[in-house]
């Protein structure tokens, strides 16, 4: 059983929930707020979700950025999903990564996502 399952099964951490998805704090967080979004039902990227799954993950996204605001007012938020070891996917099971960002957290925030790729971030 992946660690993402026994939280479910656990219910260890949970800080939001609706029928298709959990959310909880990251237990190694980026930023302050950090939140991961994770689906009930095992499977391993996005692109195997189903629909009212993905509806449920926006759902979480917009409930928990709610959250967030209220606990850390931050400047922008990142979101983002590995989908595939070569993504950089460590867990075998989807989750999104909701990022709070704040002025300052970086250096140059130019490019945001594009940093997954550094050389690629700033154009």
């Amino acid at each position: 059983m992946c660690i993402f399952c026994e939280k479910i099964e656990n219910k260890t951490g949970i800080i939001f929930e609706n029928d298709k998805v959990i959310a909880l704090f990251d237990n190694y967080p980026v930023s302050n707020g950090h939140i991961l979004i994770i689906t009930k039902r095992h499977v391993s990227t996005y692109f195997e979700a189903d629909i009212a799954e993905k509806m449920a993950i926006d759902q979480a996204i917009m409930a928990m950025k709610s959250k967030i605001d209220k606990e850390f007012a931050p400047d922008g938020y990142n979101i983002g999903i590995n989908n595939g070891i070569a993504s950089g996917q460590t867990i075998d099971h989807l989750h999104v990564h909701l990022i709070p960002r704040y002025f300052g957290d970086v250096d140059n925030p130019r490019g945001g996502v594009r940093g997954v790729i550094p050389k690629k971030q700033s154009y």
